[in-house]
């Protein structure tokens, strides 16, 4: 039977190799086809954007924000609306004439600048044929699997670039970036050695975009703090906030105000009651449910409205879908969406109407505690008292284990990883991986307790800096530090952040519970090679590999550090 679609971007791909008939996440071959062809769009745009690079002018912001967005709404799990998507596509060729008109100076027989988008559904899916991932049978498989790491990784930082956007913060490098690498998958004189390095800088820019949006959520909400968050719901009527998006949260706690309605997060909205500004609202009254994976579940018959901001929406069920309510990129067909105006405000009327009339329920139901808000600044306020806690043998390792989560069985590996540990030992966590660890008692050590939510997926961005921060106290190098990172991925802002590891060096990482089916085995092996990248295996044995190469810092501290630390990888970008 002739594949329906290819699509290998997420870690619960079909088989471990990739969907053919339809997305694991739902999406239908149509979606499919429709994102495969709008990312081609994006090519043929960067093709000629790279105009003004070549020139020493910044991409104009026109094109960078759509393709900001594009890029986003084509990550999983975020838009499933045909007529979303369709209106996308006759935007890029609309921002592709213009900007061809505007650089005639650039000639190109590359067909993703030349094709003309046709306007009727059943044309788009016949040119999508074009543009799919395999369509060229004749590129080498090490060369598509580069560029579709690359892809992905611009997929992860157009989210947390579209966020940061979202609240008037950008980065010129960043931005410039997904035109001059979109335009790069077209090259085809560029070498393996070539695309290795690009995936690199795309590390680079993951960081980047990371610390734009660390700062723009730190200026903006102010620097999260230590908070215990309340998850169990209160009497009334309520609304669920779900997704990444911190400024919709602060949007519409502003229009909840004094409306006798609670907001609650899910997901990946979780660490947003650490930031002081949203904190501040007496009517964020807690957090709802776990993990994204569980929203078919928990939102079942939910007597509240639910709001979806971001990525990590499922298929809704029917019976949830009239409560539903999506914004941003997100969208699915049949649910009602809600747009921004021209100053980027959002009228919440429909979900607080909807919110007001289910009414909520009944009674409290008995409240218990967990607590959020560990960012770098609330971390490193105890540096001092961390440092002596390693210096006299007290916190023997750190370990970061965290990162996207899914439902698939293999990732209680992680849970088992984190009560195996022993008591001496620190755990980091972030992203909605924590939903595997924060129910969990692992107790205190000096008085620091020994779980430390840091935040979201971009708030890897804190764990590098509190890594950081730690290596220069300790006058050695980041790969020298008594820690390891155990990461769990699912989408395209998981690679975004290996990415990101990778560009800095980070050695030894711990990733599962599947490798990415889009690297093939010589690209893997290069990762390999150059960072000791290492599948999971069980979590006695890595352990025990971890703590029979570990290193310490106690007893001679600073000369401990005195050793060389490990050379640059030999594709460091310039």
């Amino acid at each position: 039977m002739q594949d329906l679609m290819f699509c290998y971007q997420c870690e619960q791909t079909a088989g471990g190799k990739g969907c053919t008939k339809r997305g694991v996440c739902g999406k239908s071959p149509e979606i499919a086809a429709m994102q495969d062809l709008l990312v081609y769009q994006l090519k043929g745009i960067a093709i000629y954007a790279k105009g003004f690079l070549d020139k020493g002018e910044n991409v104009p912001k026109e094109y960078v924000d759509f393709t900001e967005d594009a890029l986003f709404q084509t990550l999983t799990n975020v838009n499933f609306d045909e007529t979303s998507h369709m209106d996308m596509l006759k935007r890029s060729q609309q921002l592709k004439e213009k900007i061809k008109a505007a650089q005639p100076q650039i000639k190109t027989q590359r067909d993703e600048a030349l094709f003309t988008l046709r306007p009727e559904r059943s044309q788009v899916l016949e040119d999508a044929k074009r543009a799919g991932i395999m369509a060229d049978q004749t590129l080498d498989a090490d060369i598509r699997s580069l560029r579709e790491t690359v892809k992905y990784g611009l997929k992860g930082i157009a989210a947390y670039g579209h966020q940061a956007r979202f609240i008037g913060y950008q980065d010129d490098g960043v931005d410039n970036f997904y035109c001059a690498s979109l335009a790069a998958m077209t090259d085809d004189s560029l070498t393996v050695e070539d695309l290795v390095a690009l995936v690199l800088e795309c590390g680079e820019k993951a960081v980047a975009v990371m610390a734009v949006l660390d700062q723009g959520n730190n200026e903006h909400f102010g620097a999260p703090s230590p908070q215990q968050v309340n998850r169990k719901l209160k009497k009334g009527p309520f609304i669920v906030v779900s997704g990444h998006d911190l400024y919709d949260l602060e949007m519409l706690l502003e229009q909840t105000k004094d409306k006798g309605i609670n907001i609650y997060t899910h997901g990946e909205m979780l660490p947003s009651h650490g930031y002081e500004k949203l904190k501040a609202h007496k009517h964020l009254a807690g957090n709802f449910g776990g993990a994204w994976q569980e929203q078919q579940k928990e939102f079942d018959n939910l007597p509240g409205a639910i709001l979806m901001t971001t990525n990590c929406l499922m298929t809704p069920q029917p019976s949830y879908q009239d409560r539903l309510f999506t914004t941003s990129v997100v969208g699915y067909e049949g649910i009602v969406h809600i747009l921004k105006d021209g100053k980027g405000r959002k009228n919440f009327d429909p979900v607080i109407a909807k919110a007001l009339e289910l009414g909520g329920y009944a009674k409290d139901e008995l409240p218990k505690k967990i607590t959020v808000g560990f960012g770098h600044k609330a971390v490193l306020s105890h540096a001092d008292k961390i440092v002596t806690a390693v210096k006299n043998g007290d916190i023997r390792r750190f370990f970061l284990i965290g990162g996207c989560d899914g439902a698939r069985p293999g990732r209680s590996y992680y849970t088992e990883f984190a009560q195996a540990l022993p008591k001496d030992c620190m755990i980091l966590t972030l992203a909605c991986g924590k939903y595997r660890l924060n129910h969990l008692e692992f107790g205190e050590i000096d008085g620091i307790p020994r779980l430390l939510d840091v935040g979201q997926c971009n708030d890897a961005y804190s764990a590098v800096v509190i890594a950081q921060a730690l290596a220069k106290a300790f006058e050695c190098d980041i790969n020298q530090l008594p820690l390891s990172f155990i990461l769990s991925w699912y989408e395209q802002k998981a690679v975004a952040v290996l990415l990101a590891l990778l560009y800095l060096n980070v050695q030894g990482m711990y990733l599962g519970p599947v490798l990415p089916a889009f690297l093939t085995p010589n690209v893997l092996q290069v990762l390999v090679d150059n960072f000791g990248l290492k599948h999971i295996s069980t979590p006695e044995e890595d352990l025990k590999a971890i703590f029979g190469a570990q290193t310490t810092l106690s007893g001679t501290y600073p000369d401990m550090a005195k050793t060389a630390a490990p050379s640059a990888h030999q594709y460091r970008p310039s």
